[in-house]
């Protein structure tokens, strides 16, 4: 190979990498995806929780000035707050009460405020225990609330009372009128699958007398 073949060969070989390297820091780097569950994640059917009356709120201002209120959700379903006067909550969620106070202070009372709502005690979500049991009456709904659960707060069965003959009356949505779901607490007791439903907001436990 002669000089001039020498020459153009090496000349072409500087130019590719030349261009190889103009080029490589341009190139786009690799795009990265996410699972869809890390971007973003959706439970289905789940609904935050609703204010009622005689519930109990923690209501903090944490700026600018800070200012602690515990306060009970009146009959008419409201609250009174300091600077703001009442305050409609029944029927909203925490989020939506927050936003309320918030958007009302910073409206002539204070600069830039940020407040926290938190419910202390549920006391609007009740379920009634009747028949033969030692302390009938209402009762509110705790968390993982069942029949048996339910008789239990209610001090338990009378010496009448019959572990086989309970019923649980759960108001139809919409329309008057109940719906029957029999219960057998002794089933419960042998661990049958299912036996021990759980309650819901307005259910009524009827425990009947046993049959001697």
């Amino acid at each position: 190979m002669n000089f001039l073949n020498r020459f153009i060969l090496s000349f072409f070989m500087l130019s590719a990498i030349f261009v190889s390297a103009v080029f490589a820091d341009t190139t786009p780097a690799a795009k990265v995806s996410l699972p869809a569950s890390v971007v973003c994640t959706t439970i289905e059917g789940s609904t935050e929780y609703q204010v009622g009356t005689n519930d109990i709120l923690d209501i903090n201002v944490l700026q600018p000035e800070q200012l602690l209120n515990t306060v009970t959700v009146s009959p008419d379903g409201s609250i009174t707050f300091p600077y703001i006067g009442t305050v409609p909550v029944r029927g909203k969620t925490l989020a939506q009460i927050q936003d309320d106070i918030q958007k009302r202070l910073g409206d002539g009372f204070m600069k830039y405020p940020v407040v926290s709502v938190s419910l202390k005690e549920s006391h609007s979500r009740r379920f009634f225990v009747y028949g033969e049991v030692s302390k009938p009456g209402a009762y509110d709904i705790e968390d993982n609330m069942t029949v048996l659960r339910g008789i239990s707060m209610a001090g338990g069965f009378t010496q009448f009372g019959s572990a086989s003959r309970v019923k649980v009356l759960r108001p139809k949505k919409g329309e008057g009128g109940y719906d029957v779901i029999k219960v057998n607490i002794k089933d419960v007791m042998d661990g049958v699958a299912d036996a021990d439903p759980a309650i819901d907001q307005g259910d009524i436990i009827v425990v009947s007398e046993g049959i001697f």
